[in-house]
């Protein structure tokens, strides 16, 4: 439904998911399943998913990098078996280690972090903003003058996101650019064309030799060598 490379990349990132969760004995995401937990106890809290939905990051990342960058990036996650513990975990809430691991990410993958990090900072500090209008109190009539409170709001985000969020908070922010899928590039239109046809063709060979292999196997039987022999001497009789 979202494209083979959108489908591959999700694939990739389910198994580096899967890693994490075998290493740590717990999955990634925990933050946001114990902010729904809390959210629950309070009355009257509204909880809201606030970060940009899915596909629109896969598709925008993976428009973003070059046929050779997807590659890399493919392999890297394909063969990631590096040990994580815990205390691994609680150095990364360490801020000067955090900001060393984003400047690598932005050093070698530069298109990736603006779509995966930058981009979703503004999303995120748009939709905490929307959350923290004033709330307008309900008037006994019309004439009645306007009163609002201020909406009490918590965001629970990545820490890596704490950073952009701040940065952007006080700027006028729109998402509409942020929110479009860019038409997929002629390079990725070249592969999946090949990839299509290297599967089929491969398919296609299948099929021919095992057709082949049992016609040769049916031929072969005695039963029908019998049978071919009294249809070759019908015209005869």
């Amino acid at each position: 439904q979202n494209g083979v490379m959108s489908g591959l990349m999700q694939m990739l990132l389910l198994k580096v998911s899967a890693h994490i969760t075998e290493q740590l004995g717990m999955a990634p995401g925990g933050e946001f399943r114990e902010a729904f937990k809390e959210a629950s106890k309070v009355p009257f809290c509204k909880f809201h998913l606030g970060d940009r939905p899915i596909p629109v990051t896969f598709k925008r990342a993976i428009a973003a990098l070059s046929f050779w960058q997807k590659v890399k990036l493919a392999w890297g996650l394909c063969f990631l078996s590096d040990p994580i513990s815990k205390d691994d975990v609680e150095k990364c809430k360490q801020k000067d280690l955090l900001e060393q691991m984003m400047a690598e990410m932005i050093g070698e993958f530069p298109d990736l972090h603006r779509t995966i990090v930058s981009e979703r900072d503004i999303y995120l500090t748009y939709m905490l903003k929307q959350a923290a209008k004033q709330i307008e109190l309900p008037r006994a009539s019309e004439n009645e003058p306007r009163k609002y409170i201020p909406a009490v709001v918590v965001g629970v985000v990545g820490m890596g996101h704490v950073p952009g969020i701040e940065k952007n908070w006080n700027s006028d922010l729109k998402i509409q650019e942020i929110m479009s899928v860019p038409p997929p590039s002629a390079s990725s239109k070249i592969f999946k064309f090949v990839l299509k046809a290297t599967v089929f063709g491969l398919l296609g060979y299948g099929c021919y030799r095992i057709g082949h292999r049992t016609v040769q196997f049916v031929l072969s039987m005695p039963a029908t060598q019998s049978y071919l022999q009294r249809l070759t001497e019908m015209p005869q009789q």
